[in-house]
């Protein structure tokens, strides 16, 4: 077998010489184009919809129905900020877990960037590497290859010398060196970072159910807007007074602001996040932690310090051997770290190496005087029981046995306090580990945890399977994983976590990188994401009021004769005051309660149809009474239906959201500010005239009280959900 240390490799000079010929290698996309994230935020439906309605207001009506087209601008705008921010975090991230390469240069390895990778380097891989470039191997010592982003193919696949590698493949196993071919556009190492990070779960629970939300809203407004335009049309009358009511009930059917709101929740969570010492790959991962019910993790670096050491070797004389042979093995794994650590040697050149295999369970190495082996103890028919501590086999070719080293994991100091909230909260813990079941179990004991949620001797693909076998139960699995032996069962769950100091390939594929590897931050992380779920579940149900509303109001007013209740610019108007600026405090106020996401559009129904109705009841009473027992102006009748309408949504928020006494509180100063708010809107002289609007007389004050009256009455005596708890 070749050395891989036996080639000198290029020289530094040439590897200048033709790195200049060439010129430089533009690195692999990090996170999406600004122009991408540009066109997702500006070319969406709603957007549409809202411009065409906005250009014919401009077009035949008055400017002020065109306020609703700052929607436009504040959803285009915020989202784009946001993901830009997130654009950048993402490339903060990628320059963290951007692969280098170990090159030989002037018959020494030194690491480089993979841009500055030249045809003709020798390039070394351990277990956990990326292969950057495209080449031919020179050695192999038990190399095998994840190829599965090129050939599709799970199964790791062993590759010797003379056999080609590519780029976009991981080293699972073994070590190995290889000549480089091809770099840049000629090979597939523009690819390597993105292929991995390409990899997306699907949508997030509250994700398909907003789509499935929107869609239906969408599906009702084409035929209400079309029975409205048609109605406005038979009737013939002015041309500017038909757009101005097929605006405003088009438009109000619209839950303009309910994905703005989602992702701006989403992104205040990812900054928390952030300041937590966790980076989301994605923003649907925010909101997938509140849906978490099971959770696997391997042991080590999440309930255990990372790092061994040496607690005992038997028998003691046995330390110089197994610093010879930790010294001279060409790739070093943590328990090998720990030995060379304990027993510094002298390295010495392998004759033959083996390196250390999950399947196998052991790795071996050929000095001068013959072959040694370190791996499970059972292999050498040694007690395995070390008191909850990692206990290795050492002995000669034929696995007869020497000794034993013993090795610790310490335990975590907020391991046992993590176990504990997860316990409180209802989410399962299972270990999945390599190690002896014994010695898993008695970690896992420490830190507060079962036995029979333990998983000792489980390869790669029984992770794997586990997760899936989860999944297929029903469970929403999230996998914390730091080595290239989790990735399948990273890849596999729904929500998937990576230590900061992991594998390159663990954190490529993951969804939230914990950057200083503390598994502690993730019950913060979870209970973010159930504030968020929580607040956005209820927020959602005053958007869908409003559609409810509109929807009643079109079928009642809109095919009649009578004048439109309200104008574009009133509905605007109520929409900020009673939606648009609560909604953005409550969304990310701290909250308590149940959250789900099951059942999530039923749930919403059931408050927005009886909400959205007896708000169009009281506000077509009170019109009615305005305009026609007293006779009022028009202008006067609408101002009575924009004040029944902010008052009965201003109460629906205190309905909805104070569910305990603090935060109804806190909700009531809210809505009493914005009621103040809307009084100084109808004092105001200028601000009266731009809505359109007109003090209200002893008659229309009436009105408006009586109904108000009617709506709330309405809403408390059919359900005791619309009586807030203040």
């Amino acid at each position: 077998m070749a050395d891989r240390g036996s080639r000198a490799g290029l020289t530094e000079a040439e590897a200048r010489r033709r790195l200049a010929e060439r010129g430089p290698v533009e690195p692999p996309a990090t996170s999406r184009s600004t122009a991408s994230i540009v066109r997702a935020n500006v070319f969406t439906v709603f957007n549409a919809i809202l411009l065409v309605m906005g250009v014919l207001t401009l077009a035949f009506a008055q400017w002020q129905d065109a306020l609703f087209l700052g929607i436009i601008v504040a959803n285009s705008s915020i989202g784009i900020a946001q993901e830009l921010r997130a654009k950048r975090a993402l490339d903060r991230l990628a320059a963290l877990v951007a692969p280098h390469a170990t090159v030989v240069r002037d018959g020494e390895s030194r690491q480089v960037a993979v841009e500055d990778v030249v045809v003709g380097d020798l390039v070394e891989v351990d277990a956990g590497d990326q292969v950057v470039a495209d080449g031919t191997l020179v050695s192999s010592e038990g190399l095998a290859l994840d190829e599965s982003i090129l050939s599709g193919e799970s199964r790791a696949v062993v590759r010797g010398p003379g056999e080609e590698v590519r780029s976009g493949s991981f080293a699972v196993e073994g070590a190995g060196a290889y000549e480089v071919t091809a770099v840049g556009e000629d090979s597939y190492a523009q690819r390597i970072a993105g292929e991995a990070r390409e990899f997306r779960h699907p949508r997030s629970p509250l994700e398909l159910a907003l789509n499935r939300l929107l869609f239906i809203l969408v599906a009702v407004m084409i035929p209400l807007g079309a029975i409205l335009v048609y109605s406005l049309w038979e009737e013939g009358g002015p041309l500017d007074e038909a757009v101005t009511t097929a605006v405003a009930g088009i438009v109000t059917l619209v839950p303009e602001g309910l994905i703005l709101l989602a992702s701006l929740t989403f992104a205040a969570a990812a900054l928390q996040l952030a300041r937590r010492g966790a980076l989301a790959q994605q923003l649907n991962a925010i909101e997938s932690l509140a849906s978490v019910d099971v959770i696997c993790l391997d042991k080590t670096g999440t309930l255990t310090e990372a790092k061994l050491r040496v607690l005992e070797v038997d028998p003691p004389e046995l330390a110089g051997e197994l610093g010879r042979f930790a010294a001279s093995s060409p790739s070093r794994n943590a328990t090998l770290k720990a030995i060379a650590e304990a027993f510094p040697a002298e390295p010495e050149e392998p004759l033959e190496y083996e390196p250390f295999s999950s399947s196998k369970r052991y790795s071996a190495l050929r000095l001068r005087d013959g072959k040694y082996v370190l791996g499970a103890p059972e292999l050498f028919g040694l007690e395995t029981d070390g008191a909850g501590r990692r206990v290795l086999g050492f002995g000669r070719d034929d696995f007869r046995p020497l000794g034993r080293v013993t090795l610790a994991e310490e335990l975590r100091p907020e391991a046992r306090e993590t176990v504990e909230f997860f316990r409180a909260e209802g989410v399962e813990l299972k270990v999945l580990s390599g190690d002896d079941q014994r010695t898993v179990e008695a970690i896992a004991r420490d830190a507060g945890i079962e036995s029979d949620a333990v998983h000792g001797r489980v390869t790669p693909e029984d992770k794997k399977r586990f997760v899936e076998s989860l999944r297929e139960r029903g469970h929403y699995v999230a996998m914390v994983g730091d080595g290239v032996n989790d990735v399948p069962a990273l890849k596999a769950a729904r929500l998937a976590f990576a230590q900061g100091s992991g594998s390159e390939m663990a954190r490529s594929v993951a969804d939230v990188v914990l950057v200083g590897g503390d598994f502690a931050a993730v019950p913060a992380m979870v209970a973010e994401g159930r504030k968020i779920l929580r607040n956005v579940q209820r927020v959602t149900k005053l958007f869908v009021t409003k559609s409810v509303f509109a929807a009643f109001l079109v079928l009642l007013v809109g095919v009649t004769a009578t004048p439109y209740p309200l104008l574009p610019r009133h509905l605007t108007l109520a929409a900020a005051l009673t939606i648009g600026i609560p909604g953005f405090f409550l969304a990310l106020a701290p909250s308590s309660g149940p959250w789900r996401t099951s059942g999530f559009l039923r749930d919403v129904a059931r408050f927005a149809v009886p909400a959205g109705t007896a708000a169009g009841l009281g506000v077509l009473a009170a019109y009615h009474f305005s305009l026609s027992v007293v006779e009022a102006p028009l202008v006067e009748a609408r101002t009575v239906a924009t004040s029944v309408l902010i008052l009965v949504g201003l109460y629906l928020v205190v309905a909805l959201e104070a569910t305990e006494r603090r935060r109804g509180r806190a909700v009531l100063a809210l809505c009493v500010a914005l009621l103040v708010a809307y009084a100084i809107t109808l004092v105001w002289a200028w601000s009266r005239q731009f809505f359109e609007l007109a003090l209200p007389g002893p008659w229309e004050v009436i009105a408006v009280l009586g109904g108000t009256a009617l709506a709330v009455a309405g809403l408390v005596f059919t359900d005791e959900r619309f009586v807030p708890r203040v």
